[in-house]
C-alpha cells in the first residue's frame, strides 16, 4: 500500500487513443443513420455512412470499424427493417378488441360455445429425389431440389373454452367454402348449441352475406340464427386465439414437405387427434382490464358533456 488507501481506490486515466468523435459528432452520425439512405440505394451501408460523415464534417476519412463501433454502441442497425402492421386504434378497435376478450373472459358454457376461426394457406411440395433417412451419426438428407404442386387452403376451428380444434382442408377459401364450414359448425360440431359465438377477421367472404351467396336463402338463415358473429379489430388477429393455434399445427405438423393433398389431410387428422386427445389449450392471459391499463394512451378520450 505505498501509494495509499485514496490513491489506489481512485481510477487514473488509461492508456489509448481518443475517440475519434466528438459526442455532438456522434449524434450526428446516429441522425444520419436513422435519416433516408442516399438517391439509388435501398439502405445505408457502414461505408455509405462513412462517406456521408466526411462531406457533412471537417474529418478527412473516417474508418468502417469506428462507424460500426458507434452504432453498436447506440444499438443501431440502419440496413435491417422490421415489416409491422401498424393498426389504428379508436373507438371501433377498442370496441371490438373488448367484445372478444370480454368473450375469452368468460365461464365455459356448451350452451353457448366461443368458437374462433381463421383459415391458413399452406404449399404443396414433393420431393424430386428420394430423401436418405437419417443413421446413426448421420442426419437425414433431402436434396435441395423440389417440385410444387400447388397449394391448399386450411380451415381451422378452435374452442377457446376447451381442448378441442378442427382442421378442414380445402381446395380454396371462398365465399362457398365459408358457407359449408359455418354449416358443419352449426350441424355437426355443435349440433345442439345456441348460439354460437364465432371470433374471425375481417376477410371480405367472413360475412352472413357468404351463406346467401352459397346456400339457399331458408337454409342459409338456419344457419345464422344459431350464429353470433365477433370480429376482431383491423389489423389486430393476433386478438384471435385460433392464430396461435395455427402457429402450433406449423410448427408440429406442416413444417416439412407434404406433397398431396390427400397426404395433408391425412397428416393434419392425426396432429388434430393427438392435440384434442392431449387436453392442451391456449392459455390466454391478456384481459379487458389489461388492455385499459397497457393501452390506456391509445383509448380514445371521451367527448366533454356541453
Amino acid at each position: 500500500m505505498e501509494i495509499g488507501l485514496e490513491a489506489a481506490l481512485s481510477e487514473e486515466p488509461r492508456a489509448g487513443a481518443e475517440r475519434k468523435l466528438t459526442g455532438k459528432e456522434e449524434a450526428l452520425l446516429v441522425a444520419t443513420a436513422c435519416s433516408s439512405p442516399p438517391p439509388g440505394r435501398a439502405r445505408w451501408t457502414l461505408e455509405l455512412l462513412a462517406d456521408a460523415f466526411v462531406k457533412l464534417t471537417e474529418h478527412e476519412q473516417l474508418s468502417r470499424e469506428t462507424v460500426r463501433r458507434r452504432l453498436a454502441e447506440n444499438d443501431l442497425k440502419p440496413w435491417r427493417k422490421n415489416m409491422w402492421c401498424i393498426p389504428k386504434v379508436d373507438a371501433e378497435y377498442v370496441a371490438r378488441m373488448e367484445d372478444v376478450l370480454d368473450l375469452y373472459a368468460e365461464a365455459p358454457d356448451p350452451q353457448r360455445p366461443v368458437v374462433c376461426f381463421d383459415e391458413s394457406p399452406t404449399q404443396l411440395i414433393g420431393e424430386v429425389r428420394q430423401p436418405i433417412p437419417a443413421a446413426p451419426g448421420r442426419l437425414e438428407r433431402y436434396d435441395c431440389e423440389y417440385k410444387r404442386n400447388g397449394t391448399a387452403n386450411l380451415f381451422v376451428f378452435l374452442d377457446a373454452h376447451r381442448s378441442w380444434r378442427k382442421v378442414k382442408v380445402t381446395e380454396r377459401r371462398a365465399a362457398h367454402d365459408f358457407a359449408h364450414c359455418m354449416r358443419d359448425l352449426v350441424d355437426i360440431h355443435y349440433p345442439e348449441a345456441e348460439p354460437i359465438r364465432v371470433v374471425l377477421d375481417n376477410l371480405s367472404t367472413h360475412t352472413p352475406a357468404a351463406l346467401y351467396q352459397a346456400l339457399p336463402p331458408s337454409e342459409a338463415r338456419r344457419i345464422l340464427k344459431r350464429l353470433e358473429f365477433h370480429y376482431t379489430p383491423k389489423h389486430a388477429s393476433w386478438l384471435n386465439m385460433v392464430e396461435i393455434e395455427i402457429g402450433v399445427l406449423r410448427g408440429q405438423c406442416l413444417d416439412r414437405r407434404i406433397e398431396t393433398r390427400g397426404s395433408l389431410t391425412a397428416e393434419v387428422a392425426a396432429w388434430e387427434n393427438q392435440r384434442n386427445n392431449s387436453g392442451a389449450r391456449i392459455n390466454w392471459m391478456f384481459s379487458t382490464k389489461q388492455a385499459r391499463l397497457k393501452l390506456a394512451k391509445a383509448y380514445p378520450i371521451p367527448a366533454k358533456e356541453s
